[in-house]
């Protein structure tokens, strides 16, 4: 898997002590996808510095999800129905029945997960794919 044997790949990990402290997806317009995330899902903005060029952070507990308004390298189309056979970004909840509801309401269509957990997978306006996951 990454080359390394499980030894000292648990002593890597716990040399380093790693954590996710964010995940960049782009977005075609800042506007449209803060719609998505705050409006509709209710992820809450935070202040991001001026980098140059458009975009937004989200903050989700003490990860955040930042919005790259920039030209997309990766084509926004033809990309698996199913979003747990892409790239993406899952996200936990307390409770899934809230997230089909708001998603149903906004004509946002999703997938339920083929592994049999409560889950589900949908795609933001510019095709990138969340999974959103209930805790057990």
């Amino acid at each position: 898997m990454h080359g390394f044997s499980s030894a000292l790949w648990d002593s890597l990990m716990s040399k380093f002590n790693f954590a996710l402290h964010h995940a960049s997806i782009i977005a075609a317009d800042t506007a449209v996808s803060l719609t998505f995330y705050c409006d509709i899902l209710g992820i809450q903005q935070t202040d991001r510095p001026d980098l140059g060029f458009p975009g937004a952070w989200l903050q989700l507990g003490a990860q955040q999800i930042h919005l790259l308004e920039l030209d997309n390298p990766d084509p926004t189309t033809g990309r698996p129905e199913h979003g747990g056979r892409d790239r993406h970004i899952a996200l936990s909840v307390t409770d899934l029945a809230p997230i089909k509801d708001v998603l149903d309401k906004n004509g946002i269509s999703y997938t339920l997960s083929k592994s049999g957990r409560k889950a589900l997978f949908c795609r933001d306006p510019d095709g990138n794919a969340l999974e959103i996951l209930q805790q057990t």
